[in-house]
């Protein structure tokens, strides 16, 4: 996607010079956020890693609702705005902004912005101009959009079959993935991750497991512990889940779809260990691709804050002390801290996306088997 935004912005930068930012943000339904996504910014971009309710933007919540675009002549009327991402813009110098919703099959995903440090510069003619752009910009995302979730819903049937299989609380894939993007976020700074890592990283972390549908039953569904031999077994679900993916892929004819490779990393490495204990390839430290990494503490996070029929949710500030005590060892240090500080948004992901009867919880009956 952000490629085409760029290829996007530089030929309209030929005709239209005052245009001198080009983003695109993307609206989560079930969180109600509009989050940034691809962008093509002079001079640095002002919303990077920047996520709003939309509820609490009455502006775009009202260009959803009524399908239609808007022209801000002068964006220094909203300089009291409460907004912090109206004030950022303004800090960076832009002064004039057309906007534009973006639907497919009558649903909000996103919203297409330019941006000029020129006052009034997107005036009728333009707009109309711009309106033809926006128009394939728009095919373009949806397209992607599109193709992701083809893919994103084949490798999603398979995976429900295995967790129909597998004693998992309902809500698992769901928190897990919020809460690998709450890790991926955070670390982003650092770790020069993109605003479409992020989202991808909610995206495809949820099909880590999709191998085991592909362990036999007496070994994925028993109770107490595996048998050497039966551990074995299990491992098997790595290269059976990439094996899957790649089939998915072929049969679908969906290779174009951005960062694939790391949908394949986090099927691949989510059981590495960052001491090389893990497998499939016994994998040390930055050898592990990151993805798989932020998944493997997610997972194992949201592991141990679930209620399963053989053990008691744990607490937030038990599963933190456990991954802490693991950090280097089984877990990534950076992961680790990064879910660490922010604490009370893991908390509130687990309370949102988990159904009443699985919120039981304890400090007695520990059980480690994850």
């Amino acid at each position: 996607m952000q490629e085409e935004i760029r290829d996007a912005h530089a030929c309209l930068r030929k005709l239209f010079p005052g245009i001198e930012r080009v983003a695109a943000a993307v609206y989560d339904p079930g969180a109600d956020l509009l989050k940034t996504f691809a962008h093509s910014t002079d001079g640095g971009n002002p919303l990077e890693l920047y996520e709003a309710s939309l509820r609490e933007s009455p502006s775009l919540e009202q260009l959803a609702r009524s399908g239609k675009d808007r022209v801000l002549d002068d964006l220094d009327v909203l300089s009291a705005s409460p907004h912090e991402h109206t004030r950022r813009l303004i800090e960076r110098g832009y002064r004039s902004s057309y906007t534009v919703p973006l639907f497919e099959g009558g649903r909000l995903f996103g919203f297409l912005f330019f941006d000029s440090r020129e006052p009034g510069y997107f005036r009728p003619v333009l707009v109309e101009h711009l309106a033809i752009f926006a128009r394939f910009l728009t095919l373009a995302l949806a397209q992607g959009f599109a193709q992701a979730r083809l893919l994103e819903s084949a490798l999603r049937v398979a995976t429900r079959l295995t967790h129909y299989r597998d004693p998992e609380t309902r809500g698992h894939l769901d928190r897990m993935a919020r809460c690998s993007r709450l890790i991926a976020r955070s670390l982003a700074p650092d770790h020069g991750l993109s605003d479409e890592f992020v989202e991808s990283t909610l995206r495809f972390a949820p099909l880590h497991d999709i191998g085991k549908i592909a362990v036999p039953d007496h070994i994925l569904l028993k109770q107490g512990p595996l048998t050497s031999a039966e551990f074995e077994v299990m491992q098997t679900h790595v290269l059976k889940g990439v094996e899957i993916v790649e089939g998915i892929l072929s049969e679908l004819d969906l290779g174009a779809i951005s960062h694939l490779d790391m949908l394949r990393n986090v099927v691949h490495f989510h059981h590495e260990a960052v001491d090389g204990s893990g497998y499939p390839q016994g994998r040390r430290g930055s050898e592990i691709p990151i993805e798989a990494r932020i998944v493997k503490v997610a997972d194992v996070f949201d592991a141990l804050t679930s209620r399963r029929p053989y053990k008691r949710a744990w607490t937030v500030e038990d599963a933190l002390s456990y991954l802490t005590g693991g950090a280097g060892r089984q877990f990534d240090p950076d992961c680790v801290a990064a879910l660490v500080s922010h604490a009370d948004e893991a908390a509130a992901l687990i309370a949102s996306f988990t159904d009443p009867d699985d919120a039981e919880q304890s400090r007695e009956g520990y059980s480690l088997d994850l």
